[in-house]
């Protein structure tokens, strides 16, 4: 446990659909809270699968990213518990297609997530009595939209998964270019938190071709741990499960849990504000 109040805000992000963004999401999310992190994944894709996987059915989202954007309620009011201790979502639905064509001409646009969360801040440090989230993931959908903007904008740094077969830097340097210009502009303080390679396989030529491709791209920025081609990490969705409580001996739990304590040892390494 890093023992520390200060929220961080983590913005799972790539483009290209398919490379383990939600799986990431949902179980970083569950690693962290297993080792005394509290832990808010908020899930901004219209496929509300970050929600699927944690169990929370699609009649059971009362409230949705999309209530918070809108500005019906609050991130908290929002928040739903999971069977993991320590782990809320806060649930996405198609409620959020529309989200780009009703607030087009909003002046706001791009912070109405941000604000959201700074009032949620507010919230929390009223709340004296009870614990307060360490760790907001963002589960992003799979392209530079609104949606996506708004998460980048609101979060302290961003998390990128990057599967480890061909073509998987494609659209990177498009990723790249866009934090840098929302870092130019409107959140001067983003940065990339870490680069994930998932669905790798050792045996494989290329994944290892992929994996180098990667470390030359971002250096220091990727994970020593790699996130393994896993089939029970593939299954576990399906029960509404992280893959943690679906399988705790596997290959891609394991892989998870040592991800989740590098992105701690990052954490207590960076720099402070003063």
């Amino acid at each position: 446990m890093t023992g520390s109040s200060e929220l961080r805000v983590l913005a799972v992000a790539n483009q290209k659909g398919g490379v383990g963004k939600t799986t990431t999401a949902i179980n970083l999310g569950t690693a962290l809270a297993a080792i005394g992190e509290k832990v808010m994944i908020l899930d901004t894709d219209p496929q509300g699968n970050a929600s699927t996987g944690l169990g929370v059915s699609p009649e059971s989202r009362s409230f949705t990213s999309y209530s918070v954007l809108a500005g019906h309620v609050s991130v908290l009011q929002a928040a739903v518990p999971t069977e993991v201790p320590n782990l809320h979502v806060v649930p996405g639905n198609n409620d959020l297609v529309g989200f780009e064509t009703e607030y087009m001409t909003d002046r706001n646009r791009a912070f109405r997530l941000r604000d959201a969360i700074t009032s949620m801040q507010g919230e929390q440090a009223a709340r004296t009595t009870e614990a307060q989230f360490t760790y907001i993931l963002i589960d992003c959908p799979p392209s530079l939209n609104l949606l996506t903007l708004n998460a980048l904008v609101a979060s302290n740094a961003v998390i990128v998964p990057v599967q480890c077969e061909f073509f998987a830097l494609e659209g990177i340097s498009q990723l790249n270019s866009t934090i840098e210009q929302i870092r130019g502009s409107l959140n001067p303080d983003l940065e990339i938190q870490g680069v994930v390679l998932t669905m790798h396989d050792a045996r494989i030529g290329l994944s290892q071709e992929v994996a180098s491709e990667v470390r030359a791209y971002f250096g220091d920025k990727v994970y020593e741990t790699a996130i393994p081609r896993n089939v029970k990490v593939a299954e576990a969705p399906s029960f509404g499960k992280p893959i943690l409580l679906y399988d705790y001996d596997c290959a891609g739990s394991q892989a998870y849990i040592a991800l989740a304590t590098e992105m701690i040892d990052r954490e207590k390494a960076r720099p402070r504000a003063a």
